[in-house]
């Protein structure tokens, strides 16, 4: 059999036709079919008449119908030409024609618009910069009600101490408040995913911490390389070591600051360490006031993360 055809017939075996359309796994593209749980999910975004919805992936347009009864306008970004005629097709010539903006393509891509509200059915490999796309976009949203495949959501609302607890979960709260609404089975959708989902509420922090996001990302990058690990360990590689005192001299060419002939980076951030009483601390066991000291306490120093 030639290798193109092969290939074809593999791709067709891995799609499922419903509604005349085939929906494609490399888009995480699984419709949310129960009205049910739809139906929970706008309840508890608590939308208002006046607001502006941000839906991202939408499919069949199962979940954008019932959003266009409740709200102003909504603003669907979908990658997929086929399902924007579908949905294009769904609402002609009825009311919600007029309320309804389709942004084609790649939702990382895209230039959100304003909105008040994002409420979606994830695709799940985008969830990770998804979040984080939507908690740097200004202005701020009110809130976010998501579904995401189960561990990703217990990720996200993870405490110190938790299992699930990492650097996506103390990222994620430093910008926003995170809520475990409820989980949701794989036969709640066609075709049914491999694992289980869970819808989450995220509502970011008005006004944002004064913090430096990348700065922040980059601290929490090192410490849970390792999540296990003292600080101190974490902070004695080599690597990590370059590239702090890398910064430390170019921050310090900026300031026209010179630098002692005997200026020793792996001291500077051990004494840091110490000053901010974290040398023998874990990244699993600290919450976010225990970062917010030690990267004021590295910034104090002349120490930064980007």
């Amino acid at each position: 059999m030639p290798k193109v055809i092969a290939e074809k017939k593999h791709r067709i075996h891995n799609e499922v036709q419903k509604q005349g359309i085939v929906f494609n796994k490399d888009f995480g593209q699984h419709i949310l079919k129960n009205p049910l749980v739809i139906t929970s999910m706008l309840e508890k975004s608590a939308l208002r008449p006046t607001d502006v919805v941000l839906e991202i992936g939408p499919g069949t347009g199962n979940m954008t119908v019932k959003i266009l009864e409740k709200a102003k306008k909504v603003v669907a970004c979908e990658i997929d030409p086929r399902l924007v005629a579908e949905l294009q097709k769904r609402v002609q010539g009825t009311p919600y024609q007029s309320k309804l903006q389709i942004l084609i393509g790649d939702a990382l891509k895209s230039e959100f618009p304003f909105f008040d509200i994002c409420i979606a059915n994830v695709p799940y490999q985008i969830s990770s910069p998804l979040v984080f796309k939507l908690l740097l976009h200004r202005p701020i949203f009110r809130c976010a009600v998501l579904m995401f495949q189960r561990e990703f959501a217990q990720r996200l609302v993870a405490k110190p101490g938790d299992k699930f607890y990492c650097r996506l979960s103390i990222n994620t709260q430093l910008l926003a408040r995170v809520d475990m609404l409820m989980k949701v089975g794989k036969n709640n959708f066609k075709p049914p995913p491999k694992v289980e989902s869970s819808v989450v509420r995220i509502e970011p922090r008005n006004p944002p911490p004064a913090i430096n996001f990348t700065e922040w990302d980059g601290l929490t990058r090192i410490a849970f390389l390792r999540k296990n690990k003292t600080l101190a360990a974490s902070f004695k590689q080599s690597s990590v070591l370059q590239m702090l005192e890398n910064n430390y001299k170019l921050q310090a060419s900026l300031q026209n600051q010179e630098i002692r002939p005997d200026f020793d980076i792996k001291q500077l951030v051990e004494s840091v360490l110490q000053e901010a009483e974290a040398s023998e601390k874990r990244a699993r066991t600290m919450d976010l006031d225990d970062f917010m000291n030690l990267l004021y306490c590295f910034n104090k120093h002349g120490i930064h993360f980007s």
